[in-house]
């Protein structure tokens, strides 16, 4: 993906596909529609609170990188919790 254009070769192939009237509905598209987006309610919804203590260093770092990304840091926080959970969070190499 350069930087002039918002999207990757896969996404633009998509779109050229949709543009050219190549892509058609699949049967049962609202309720695949529909559990999809419970799903994604699911798991989004934020009903446990979590206190821990961090250094300031830390916390410095965090709201660093969050202002970056233009997110809230407990967004940013909330994120890499759940990357780590779910296994998506990876160190760079």
């Amino acid at each position: 993906m350069s930087p002039d254009t918002p999207h990757d070769e896969e996404e633009l192939e998509i779109l050229r596909a949709w543009d050219a009237g190549l892509l058609k509905p699949v049967d049962g598209m609202a309720e695949q529609l529909k559990g999809h987006r419970a799903a994604a309610q699911a798991t989004f919804r934020k009903d446990k609170r979590l206190n821990i203590r961090i250094s300031s260093r830390d916390l410095k770092g965090l709201q660093a990188r969050a202002l970056q990304e233009g997110i809230p840091y407990q967004t940013l926080a909330a994120s890499l919790l759940h990357k780590y959970v779910s296994g998506y969070l990876v160190e760079p190499r």
